[in-house]
């Protein structure tokens, strides 16, 4: 304990650490007061007071932004959605993969493609927002269109913003600020969800919940160690004499993340399960296949679901690393700089066993992933109630751990550079930052 607030001593002593804190703290509350002003026109006591589906993943990520029909009603998910688009046309369309080699011009051009593909989804994906999700008896403005126009323009303006509050936190504060934004709007609903599951279970049940305080625990250990889990590939780089000195001759190490996609396998996989029962809805008055299919697929907790739902994850984790990870590139940058893997060849050897090792660990990796998204159905089935069940597994625990992990990283980067002690007696605290292989 007395190292703990020695930590946090030497954090403020540090004046530049002390300033970008405060500063994300203070962009993150204005994020947060943003997230509970109601549209103009919009009778807030007339609104659903639960949504469920891909509505209700949409409402976790944004703190309870979507089901209030917020300003931020659509937060900084359109983002999201760009910048998802833009790297996959990097990998297939030659002009994109053309700006990402020209460095910081090319990033800076991607960059504002991404801003305004942000603004075009945000004006598409405002008008169904507001068909979805606003009931007709909530809107006091008489003339629709007029309200429809006006929510449409706030509504891209409050994403605007928070695309902006993101970028303040990443060049002014600590950690990514996208993630920020996500990780605050998640994190917000944990005490409350808490809160109302021990009121649920009362002193009659007090073992129980302290049975299920104890297995999030073990969860979280285990989404921490999926999270910071490599495989160290070695590579030797060959000595180079210039003028009097030798440069080079050092073993460095090719990092592998276990789960290199991230998240994004699940966000996928999360998106197209909601397919099934959508189409069976239309067919669903003339088949009885698509009846069941219908509420088979809208029940989370079905075998069906998750078998589906597990599979698909597993598929889309090997698609997503193999876009983002391109052995060939690693092999040819080892070969340029004269390094190699003792005992392979330069080259396509480098090439092929990268990618065999990369093969290796990603499907653990996705087993691993799969078993953690199916955790929160786990966890209702076993009695857990619904809101406190997604911290068990699935997106929300992913992306609170990585943006922990990421932020806690930084704050051990500027503790070390002013030779404090880290902020652990052992070892050293890995973000996803540290994945060269990816960068």
């Amino acid at each position: 304990m007395k190292k703990f607030f020695t930590t946090i001593k030497n954090i403020f002593t540090i004046e530049d650490l002390r300033i970008r804190i405060l500063n994300t703290v203070g962009f993150l509350i204005i994020f947060r007061v943003g997230s509970f002003i109601v549209l103009p026109g919009v009778d807030p006591n007339q609104l659903q007071t639960e949504a469920s589906g891909i509505f209700g993943l949409l409402n976790t990520f944004l703190g309870g932004a979507f089901q209030r029909a917020s300003i931020f009603g659509l937060g900084i998910m359109p983002y999201i959605s760009a910048s998802i688009v833009l790297q996959l046309l990097t990998v297939a369309v030659p002009y994109f993969q053309k700006l990402q080699k020209e460095g910081d011009s090319g990033r800076k051009k991607i960059t504002q493609i991404t801003r305004v593909l942000t603004i075009a989804i945000t004006l598409a994906q405002g008008s169904a927002y507001i068909t979805a999700t606003i009931p007709a008896e909530a809107i006091m403005l008489g003339n629709r269109a007029l309200f429809t126009v006006s929510s449409i323009v706030i509504l891209t303006a409050g994403t605007i913003f928070c695309m902006w509050l993101g970028e303040k936190i990443t060049d002014k504060g600590i950690g990514n600020g996208i993630s920020m934004l996500i990780m605050i709007g998640i994190i917000s609903r944990f005490p409350g969800s808490i809160y109302l599951e021990a009121m649920t279970r009362g002193m009659s049940q007090a073992l129980i919940f302290i049975i299920e305080i104890v297995a999030l625990f073990f969860v979280v250990m285990g989404v921490v160690l999926l999270t910071q889990a490599v495989r160290r590939i070695p590579v030797q780089y060959a000595k180079q004499v210039v003028g009097n000195k030798v440069y080079g001759g050092q073993r460095q190490y090719i990092p592998l993340k276990v789960n290199s996609s991230g998240v994004m396998p699940i966000i996928f996989a999360q998106s197209l399960m909601f397919l099934p029962a959508m189409i069976a809805s239309y067919f669903a008055e003339s088949s009885d296949v698509a009846q069941y299919i219908g509420a088979t697929f809208s029940n989370f907790q079905s075998w069906q679901y998750n078998l589906t739902f597990a599979i698909m994850i597993i598929l889309f984790t090997f698609f997503y690393t193999a876009i983002s990870v391109n052995p060939n590139q690693i092999a040819d940058d080892m070969k340029r700089n004269g390094g190699f893997i003792p005992g392979i060849k330069p080259g396509k050897s480098t090439s092929e066993f990268i990618d065999n090792v990369l093969t290796k660990i990603t499907f653990p990796g996705s087993l691993f992933l799969a078993l953690v998204a199916i955790m929160p159905a786990f966890a209702i089935i076993a009695g857990v109630s619904s809101s406190f069940a997604q911290f068990f597994g699935g997106t929300s625990l992913l992306i609170m751990v990585g943006v922990i992990l990421d932020t806690l990283q930084q704050i051990e980067s500027y503790l070390l550079m002013r030779h404090y002690e880290g902020m652990m007696k052992g070892g050293r605290i890995k973000g996803r930052s540290q994945n060269v292989a990816i960068a």
